[in-house]
């Protein structure tokens, strides 16, 4: 099945302790069902410190949910994903707009 969302599209969260927030899909785990969205479901991460990076309290970014995730449309608003053949290429749309993404 083609996946409805990508690595690099703009998102808004549906459902949870971020609803509303927008961010850009930073990786996609199909397997899973699950994706990581910049500045949405982070959680605190106590690193070791290295030769090469400070240790600490650092943020981080967690997976979330796909189930839980709309891309957002020209209007900036949420939308669902179809599909469609243009000049024999599959391409994704949004069901809002009708536009393609």
């Amino acid at each position: 099945m083609a996946a409805k969302l990508r690595k690099g599209d703009k998102v808004v969260v549906l459902a949870g302790k971020d609803k509303g927030k927008q961010g850009e899909i930073q990786s996609v785990d199909p397997k899973a069902g699950k994706a990581v969205v910049e500045g949405v479901n982070v959680a605190i991460r106590h690193v070791k410190q290295s030769q090469t990076e400070q240790g600490g309290r650092q943020p981080k970014a967690m997976p979330i949910d796909l189930s839980n995730l709309a891309i957002v449309d020209a209007n900036g608003k949420a939308t669902r994903v179809g599909f469609r053949e243009e000049d024999g290429k599959k391409v994704r749309f949004a069901k809002t707009t009708g536009d393609a993404i």
